[in-house]
């Protein structure tokens, strides 16, 4: 019996392209996998992320090698750290012969915390997001969202018994100069508000939780404010944006505010504020 020869695969992606378009982005996205992270008290905490990886495609290219993305994600998972990522945009880059390289990495964050009258431990999901790219340098931007709790200032000052709580989300997003923990900014927002938004609360301290977020009482525009100036007094950030969302108990929306800050200025500007009381 004669040998069967094998056919040599056609590399299909690396063939050209004539229509002389190039594009932007081109990869793989939504990918769901394991990962490992550093935590400031554990060393590493292994979590689930939804991981993005893209790099520009020339016009000469028919495509890129999709394969090699899910590859490079193999051997780097154990080590997805804002110091890791770097090395992680330039392998990209070099593989699949681009001049820019993108990734962006989700995941939740688990802390463990007390319940504050029955000491109840629990564990607090914070979601967050490391976004990087690369062309002629490297650019990270880290986001945390981070749930807390406010209370409206308008019905306090017309009527104690008609306070509501309220409960909000967080947003920073920032760009380090040096390594900061995710645990660092977390603990920034919760101590700048009303609260924390603690896990697995007992009846006994409902009240004592909803009663805390009275002294003081502060609206998402004060939480905004203070957050924004305890990062501008960060020495490892050099850029930030602050986003809080309330959602608003007895209204039909939800109150919101946003405040962008270069650090480099030093200075706090007044937050666009979309609110209706």
């Amino acid at each position: 019996m004669a040998s069967q020869i094998k056919k040599p695969v056609l590399d299909v992606q690396s063939l050209p392209d004539d229509r002389q378009i190039e594009i932007d982005k081109v990869g793989v996205k939504d990918l769901i996998y394991p990962i490992r992270i550093l935590d400031r008290t554990g060393g590493f905490q292994c979590t689930v992320a939804q991981v993005n990886m893209y790099v520009n495609l020339c016009h000469r290219r028919k495509g890129t090698h999709m394969s090699r993305f899910v590859a490079l994600l193999n051997e780097q998972c154990h080590n997805m750290t804002t110091t890791a990522i770097p090395r992680i945009l330039k392998e990209m880059r070099t593989r699949l012969e681009a001049t820019n390289a993108f990734i962006e990495v989700a995941f939740p964050y688990f802390l463990p915390k007390r319940a504050p009258v029955s000491n109840a431990l629990g564990l607090v999901s914070y979601h967050c997001t490391i976004r990087g790219r690369i062309s002629e340098r490297v650019h990270l931007e880290i986001e945390v969202q981070v749930p807390v709790s406010t209370v409206c200032p308008s019905a306090m000052a017309t009527d104690q018994s008609a306070v509501h709580n309220l409960r909000g989300l967080m947003t920073v997003r920032f760009r380090q100069n040096r390594f900061v923990w995710i645990e660092e900014i977390i603990e920034l927002v919760e101590s700048s508000a009303c609260g924390d938004v603690p896990s697995g609360l007992k009846c006994v301290e409902e009240k004592f939780v909803a009663e805390k977020a009275f002294s003081p009482s502060l609206s998402i525009e004060d939480v905004t404010r203070a957050v924004a100036s305890r990062l501008c007094a960060h020495e490892g950030i050099d850029w930030f944006s602050v986003e809080t969302a309330s959602q608003e108990s007895i209204h039909g929306h939800n109150a919101y505010a946003c405040l962008e800050q270069d650090c480099a200025k030093k200075t706090v500007e007044l937050p666009k504020i979309a609110r209706t009381a």
